[in-house]
């Protein structure tokens, strides 16, 4: 995969990998409206950049490296213009080690509200790992070393760890 030929070829790889486009918009942006124009930016900057693909990178890579940059420049613009609500320690219901389904669920939500709050370097390289990419392919999508990729991942891990432990001490 050279170059795009076509537009139906650039439909096609949208097509095929949208689903990258969707949990970066969903990472970064907690309304509807903001992930539909978060979306179009996205596809309108890979559409731009689609001349310049490198076809030694796997093509999510290069989605991947576009959307967060995008999505990263879109939270630092929107963040100026719009106050952000803070998650109260009172809205969050742990239940013991009994882990039901709907506990798991609550984890969950728990987790990407931890997620939410780290900075984007940090946040870009937690949505690449829960999407189990390789410490290389994050690495090549960040600009960053597989060892610091390495490093920072476990030092998230620790952080969210910690954060989990003290809301279920509570």
């Amino acid at each position: 995969m050279s170059s795009i030929l076509n537009n139906k070829d650039f439909l096609d790889l949208i097509e095929q990998h949208k689903r990258i486009i969707f949990k970066v918009c969903n990472s970064y942006c907690k309304h509807q409206e903001s992930r539909k124009d978060l979306a179009q930016e996205i596809v309108i900057q890979l559409w731009k950049s689609f001349g310049k693909y490198d076809s030694q990178y796997k093509v999510s890579t290069w989605m991947y490296r576009i959307a967060l940059n995008v999505a990263i420049s879109f939270y630092r613009r929107e963040k100026k213009y719009t106050s952000t609500s803070s998650i109260t320690e009172s809205n969050i219901d742990f239940a013991d080690d009994n882990t039901s389904s709907h506990d798991t669920e609550s984890n969950i939500v728990q987790l990407h509200q931890f997620i939410d709050h780290l900075d984007e370097l940090h946040k870009a390289l937690m949505i690449l790992y829960l999407d189990d990419n390789s410490y290389k392919d994050i690495s090549e999508v960040l600009g960053i070393t597989e060892t610091n990729v390495a490093t920072k991942i476990n030092r998230i891990k620790q952080k969210l760890k910690q954060q989990f432990e003290t809301i279920k001490n509570r």
